[in-house]
């Protein structure tokens, strides 16, 4: 078993205990009372030249802990204070060491739109993430069939939020492609044994269609990743540890678009 799969059997466990505390019809209709989502993260991924999605991570599976010190807001809002185009946020609790409360805590003070960064194995989580006033959700290839991508991609339309969708090879490109995702991420990080090879989504750019938004996602650590990234017409990247790490986080933002 693979850390992916573990993660997606966690999360399953966790919809279950939920579940038992507010029931899927309960979460949805609440949901539903919200007034329609704009599709503003998509929105911003839209503008000319290369969008930024700052992530906020405590930990990975990878990495261990990355940021012994947390102050999650104080980082959410350097991140907007900085520019970002989005912020993305980790809500997995055991390998992430995330939080639902941080999510709705950073949704509540500041206005740049938020992906719930979590690994979404059931439509509750969906409904989950837009009360937490997420504008985004994750879904991962690997973790779900094509017609669950395509129905939770449905979901999302009808709650006025986005659906970044992420795949790691060509199989799971054309199966986003197919499920309908108009934005496509590509990890380069395996997650399957926690290689990063930026290389990946250079040779998984072709198969994205021009229309749909194409996000490259972790391993980016200076400008010259950037660089290449831009150079193979990425529309956006999602920057974690590199960010994470920089003590001074508007320096680095900058250094990474090139304005240092």
């Amino acid at each position: 078993m693979t850390i992916l799969d573990e993660l997606a059997d966690f999360a399953r466990v966790r919809v279950e205990k939920a579940k038992e505390i507010k029931s899927t019809e309960e979460i949805k209709k609440e949901a539903f009372a919200l007034p329609k989502g704009r599709f503003r993260f998509e929105n911003a991924l839209k503008k000319p030249g290369i969008s930024f999605i700052c992530e906020c991570k405590k930990a990975s599976p990878s990495k261990g802990l990355i940021a012994p010190d947390f102050p999650y807001l104080k980082i959410a809002e350097e991140y907007e204070a900085a520019g970002a185009d989005c912020i993305s946020v980790l809500t997995e609790p055991k390998w992430f060491l995330g939080s639902d409360e941080y999510l709705r805590e950073i949704t509540s003070k500041v206005c740049t739109p938020c992906i719930r960064k979590d690994f979404t194995v059931d439509e509750y989580m969906i409904y989950e993430a837009r009360l937490l006033g997420a504008e985004a959700v994750l879904l991962i290839c690997s973790i779900l069939t094509e017609a669950q991508i395509k129905d939770y991609i449905g979901i999302c339309d009808e709650l006025g939020i986005s659906a970044l969708v992420e795949a790691h090879d060509e199989e799971e490109v054309k199966m986003a492609v197919r499920a309908g995702a108009r934005i496509i991420g590509v990890n380069n990080r395996n997650l399957k044994d926690f290689s990063v090879d930026t290389g990946n989504s250079r040779r998984l750019r072709e198969l994205i269609p021009e229309n749909v938004i194409f996000v490259s996602e972790s391993g980016v650590k200076d400008g010259n990743d950037i660089k290449v990234l831009r150079e193979i017409g990425a529309d956006a990247v999602l920057v974690g540890e590199a960010l994470m790490r920089a003590p001074d986080k508007k320096e680095k933002l900058n250094e990474l678009r090139g304005e240092k």
